[in-house]
């Protein structure tokens, strides 16, 4: 919902304080990283898109209230994915929400048409994502209507991102790091949800999971065949690469000349979630059973692929 008058915004000076205060006081940590007591296999599980922490700062300076913000969310993937620790794995989580800084993109794909001010050298104004609305800082939330009532004042785009955006890769790639060099290979599988219906293509239903390897450069296809097969063999419909074959996450970290794998799953929201009230619905239990089944089959996979100990690793 559209509030019936949108916001008067401060000043670029006084809004820059709000949001340093706001980050300093709700988002002091940035992320959530939840560890088994020892990581046995060399996988992390990634939830970029769950955090749930609206600054005060953002919610007065939106035309739009929670509801429609929190669209853009993948509400409750963490939760979903709670059950890695219990095979091993790590889960790191954002904590700040997608409608305010989204980590799956570079780190400057910034829109000129919301962002007012120089934006500093190297900004990517030409992506596909940032035409859409939905760059580093996004312009739109998922339905397609604009965040703000206004252009937002670079600095604070810029202090979202050293305060956010960099402490959580930052995370991610020591986690990476910490794998690697543990069991010589590191597994990241980047764990988001989509809508169950494509804005703008008719009646017609995603699958239950969309699965994204980058069209086959971002992870093993023995990666690619377990994980399909798993949701397969569990009754779920599963489809590869479209919509989604990936986004920055899955691109800029799959290397698996070096074996550092990378892999996206998109899980429909209509399996555990009302998507007009975003409350978990009555399937979420099952749906969690689905997922831990899958955490397990990847475990499996992953141990497989642990090198001896003394063989160092790439």
């Amino acid at each position: 919902m559209i509030l019936p008058h949108p916001p008067t915004l401060p000043s670029p000076e006084r809004w820059l304080e709000d949001e340093r205060a706001g980050i300093d006081a709700e988002l002091s940590a940035p992320v959530t990283i939840t560890r088994p007591p020892i990581q046995t296999v060399p996988i992390i599980f990634c939830s970029p898109h769950s955090g749930r922490t609206y600054p005060k700062a953002f919610l007065a300076a939106s035309r739009l209230d929670a509801l429609p913000l929190r669209r853009s969310e993948d509400a409750y993937v963490d939760e979903l994915f709670a059950s890695a620790i219990l095979h091993g794995a790590p889960l790191l989580s954002a904590n700040f929400p997608r409608a305010y800084l989204d980590v799956n993109r570079e780190p400057l794909e910034l829109d000129p048409r919301l962002i007012e001010g120089p934006l500093p050298r190297g900004a990517n104004t030409q992506s596909a994502r940032v035409a859409g609305g939905l760059g580093t800082i996004p312009r739109l939330v998922a339905d397609g209507e604009m965040i703000y009532a206004g252009r937002l004042p670079v600095q604070i785009a810029m202090l979202r991102i050293e305060r956010l955006y960099h402490p959580f890769h930052q995370a991610l790639a020591g986690l990476i790091a910490e794998t690697h060099r543990r069991f010589g290979v590191a597994i990241v599988v980047d764990c988001h949800s989509m809508p169950s219906v494509s804005a703008g293509q008719g009646p017609s239903r995603r699958p239950h999971f969309v699965i994204g390897d980058r069209f086959g450069t971002s992870c093993s296809a023995e990666i690619m065949r377990k994980v399909v097969g798993a949701l397969s063999a569990a009754g779920c419909e599963v489809h590869s690469n479209r919509p989604y074959a990936g986004g920055f996450i899955t691109e800029h970290y799959g290397r698996p000349h070096a074996r550092v794998h990378t892999i996206q799953i998109e899980i429909n929201r209509s399996l555990y979630l009302d998507e007009v009230t975003l409350e978990r619905n009555s399937d979420f239990s099952q749906c969690a059973v689905i997922v831990q089944k899958l955490v397990r089959s990847v475990a499996e996979l992953a141990e497989t692929w642990v090198r001896p100990p003394g063989i160092a690793a790439e």
